[in-house]
């Protein structure tokens, strides 16, 4: 195995310039930068990662952290990792995605600082202990939805507008005449649950009208999936009474199990129930007949401006704490029209 002296030997240069070509750590000539990498491509070398790691105290990874205990991966995660993965290509990163719950991560054995240089949060919760944690041991972070209160404005973050988006969507739904509408929200811990129920009771009183707490139903943080809630939520729902005749639900997953309840049901979509969700899933799209009304969420956006953030805070002086706002699109299919009698 060639070593960094047959490199320098084969380039006629010393050891710290064929260092520093592949380092970057000061200017080379591009002459001399030239024959170095041409001789170690000859000689098949290449730089021991962790040494390197070591010597210039960065290991080149990035991180983005996934809540395990929620994950259920959909075309919103690809189409944002997508977005996460082209700008660290771009810029000669690698990325680790960790989905690793806390309670392992608490076990005496697997506690350890990740071997990232700065790291991207998805989905913030009300009492989030990643932010409190990285903030602590001073990791540049940038996180994706919007911080829980005390740490909005100590943080950089990329997000929707979700209280402008859901108040859009409830605006849309009661201007077709819908007025008991059933809402399946986010986990109640997620921030962006409370958003879109600021949004949602917003639009119901800017209409003089007032929404039922009862209508408003929280998908669990762990244990149901997305569309078993959908389900069996909207089953119990519409079968309870009869005034439901519109259903917002969080993603196409669950809105996939509204189908499913109202096809059980004999409810026939939009005729004598519309359902909207706060996705795009185009993976899914096949499966909704009618197509399903939705928002565009540009989650290949998110990703990157959420890194181009990250590499923003890890080049800076002074650190620096901004919000940045993708907009989202309504996209209107066939799912939603003005209430049908459910005779």
């Amino acid at each position: 195995m060639a070593t960094i002296d047959d490199v320098a030997k084969a380039s006629g240069v010393s050891k710290s310039t064929v260092s520093s070509v592949f380092s970057k750590k000061r200017p080379i000539s591009k002459e001399v930068t030239e024959r170095v990498l041409a001789a170690a491509q000859s000689l098949h070398y290449k730089p021991n990662y962790w040494a390197r790691s070591l010597a210039s105290r960065t290991t080149r990874i990035l991180g983005l952290n996934i809540r395990g205990e929620s994950l259920e991966f959909g075309q919103f995660h690809h189409s944002l990792l997508n977005g996460v993965l082209r700008v660290c290509y771009e810029n000669g990163y690698r990325l680790l995605v960790n989905t690793l719950s806390p309670s392992y991560l608490s076990q005496v054995e697997n506690i350890s600082s990740d071997p990232v240089d700065g790291e991207i949060l998805l989905d913030p919760i009300e009492s989030d202990g990643r932010i409190e944690d990285r903030l602590q041991s001073g990791m540049p972070i940038v996180i994706i939805g919007r911080p829980p209160e005390p740490y909005e404005a100590q943080v950089s973050y990329v997000d929707n507008d979700n209280v402008g988006m859901a108040a859009q969507v409830t605006r849309y739904l009661i201007g077709l005449g819908h007025t008991e509408i059933l809402f399946l929200n986010a986990p109640i811990s997620r921030t962006v649950s409370g958003d879109r129920g600021e949004g949602f009771r917003s639009a119901f009183k800017q209409a003089g009208l007032q929404p039922k707490p009862n209508l408003m139903l929280h998908k669990p943080l762990k244990g149901e999936s997305a569309h078993a809630f959908g389900y069996e939520s909207a089953l119990a729902k519409l079968t309870a009474s009869s005034d439901i005749t519109a259903v917002i639900a969080d993603t196409d997953m669950m809105a996939l199990g509204v189908y499913k309840a109202a096809e059980q049901l004999g409810l026939r979509i939009p005729e004598q129930l519309s359902v909207f969700a706060f996705s795009d899933d185009t993976v899914l799209s096949p499966e909704f007949s009618p197509p399903l009304t939705g928002v565009r969420l540009h989650a290949d956006r998110l990703g990157v401006e959420s890194l181009k953030l990250l590499l923003e805070q890890l080049n800076a002086d002074q650190k620096s704490a901004k919000r940045v706002l993708v907009p989202t699109e309504l996209v209107i299919r066939g799912s939603c029209a003005a209430p049908g009698a459910r005779g």
